[in-house]
C-alpha cells in the first residue's frame, strides 16, 4: 500500500510512538473500507492535536492519512487531509524546508489532475512557500510541480511553475519534449524565445542563459550553433550577451535589425520593452497601451498582479502563445 519509508518521510522519531499506535487503528478502518468513519477520525484527531499544540504530530498523521487515502483512490477524503497539512504549516508557523516541499509535492502529484480541490491545493501551499505574502512562490516548489506536470505532459503549466524556479536545464529539457509531441517544426525557434524573454522579465539572468543553451544543444530540429540558421536564435544569443554588457546602444541596434523576427508574435516587443527598463536603463513608457488578455500576461510574469488569488491568475493566464 504505503512503503514504510514513504510514510516515515514528513516524521520526527520523538512523535512516532502515540502516532503509531493511532495510525495503526485509522489504517484497519480503511483497509476494513470504512473510509467515512475513518476520514473522520481523522479529522478529529486534527483538531485534538492542534489544540493541544502538537503541530508535529498533526502534519504527520494528517500526512500519512492523506498518502493512504490516496492508495485507495479515495480522492476527496486525501484532498480534505491534504489540506489539513497546509492549516498545521501555517498555524504552526513552519519553516520552509525541502523535506515539506517534497512532501507537498508529492500530495499534489497525486490529486485527479482536473480536480478544483488540486487547484485550491497548490495556490494555498504557494502561498505558505513565501510567508503568506503576495510573491509568487518558493522556486523549489515551483520546480517540483512543474517536474510532476511535465510527466503528466501537462507542458504549458509546466512552463509556468519552470519559469518561477530556478531550473533551467529542467525547463529546457521539457520544452524540448513539448516543441516535438505539439509545435510545428517552425516553430522549434520560437518556444526557446518565449521562456528567454520570459526569464529575463523576471530577472533571472543566468536561467535565461541556462535554458538556451540546453534548449539549442539538445533539440534535434537545431543544427549546431551559434551562429544558427534560425535569426530568432542569433537575436536571443546576441540579446544574452547585450544583457552581460548593459550597454543601451547594442540593445537598439539588435531590436531594430532583428524586427522581421520580432513580428513573429506579438508579445516579443512587449517584453523587450521590461528588458529594456530592467537591463539597460529604459525609462518605462508614460501609460502602458496594453490591457485586457496582454496586460494580464505581463502582469502575471512581472509580479505586478500580487493579489491573494495571484498565483492562480498567474497560472491560467500565462501561456502568450498557445503552441500545441
Amino acid at each position: 500500500i504505503m512503503s514504510e519509508p514513504e510514510s516515515l518521510r514528513c516524521s520526527s522519531a520523538r512523535n512516532r510512538g502515540g502516532v503509531q499506535r493511532v495510525e495503526g487503528k485509522l489504517r484497519a478502518s480503511v483497509e476494513k473500507g470504512d473510509y467515512y468513519e475513518a476520514h473522520q477520525m481523522y479529522r478529529t484527531l486534527f483538531f485534538r492535536y492542534m489544540s493541544q499544540g502538537k503541530h508535529a504530530e498533526a502534519r504527520e498523521l494528517m500526512y500519512n492519512g492523506a498518502l493512504l487515502f490516496f492508495s485507495y483512490n479515495q480522492q476527496n477524503s486525501a484532498a480534505d487531509l491534504s489540506m489539513l497539512v497546509l492549516e498545521v504549516l501555517e498555524k504552526s508557523e513552519a519553516k520552509v524546508e525541502d523535506e515539506i516541499l517534497e512532501c507537498l509535492a508529492k500530495m499534489f502529484s497525486l490529486m485527479d489532475q482536473n480536480s478544483p480541490e488540486r487547484v485550491a491545493f497548490v495556490s494555498r501551499a504557494l502561498k505558505w512557500s513565501t510567508g503568506g505574502s503576495g510573491k509568487l512562490g518558493h522556486p523549489k516548489l515551483h520546480q517540483l510541480l512543474a517536474v510532476t506536470l511535465w510527466k503528466e505532459q501537462n507542458y504549458s503549466e509546466s512552463r509556468y511553475h519552470f519559469l518561477h524556479s530556478s531550473d533551467g536545464e529542467g525547463c529546457a529539457q521539457m520544452l524540448v519534449e513539448y516543441s516535438a509531441s505539439r509545435g510545428f517544426r517552425s516553430e522549434v525557434d520560437m518556444f526557446v524565445a518565449q521562456a528567454v524573454l520570459q526569464f529575463l522579465c523576471l530577472k533571472n539572468k543566468n536561467s535565461a542563459s541556462v535554458v538556451f543553451t540546453t534548449y539549442t544543444e539538445k533539440h534535434p530540429s537545431i543544427e549546431k550553433g551559434p551562429p544558427f540558421v534560425q535569426p530568432l536564435l542569433n537575436f536571443i544569443w546576441f540579446l544574452l550577451l547585450a544583457v552581460d554588457g548593459g550597454k543601451l546602444t547594442v540593445f537598439t541596434v539588435l531590436c531594430e535589425q532583428y524586427q522581421p523576427s520580432l513580428k513573429r508574435d506579438p508579445m516579443y516587443n512587449e517584453y523587450l520593452d521590461r528588458i529594456g527598463q530592467l537591463f539597460f536603463g529604459v525609462p518605462p513608457k508614460q501609460s502602458p497601451s496594453y490591457g485586457g488578455l496582454l496586460g494580464n500576461l505581463l502582469n502575471s510574469l512581472m509580479g505586478s498582479g500580487e493579489e491573494d488569488d495571484g498565483v492562480e491568475e498567474a497560472q491560467e493566464d500565462s501561456s502568450p502563445i498557445e503552441l500545441d
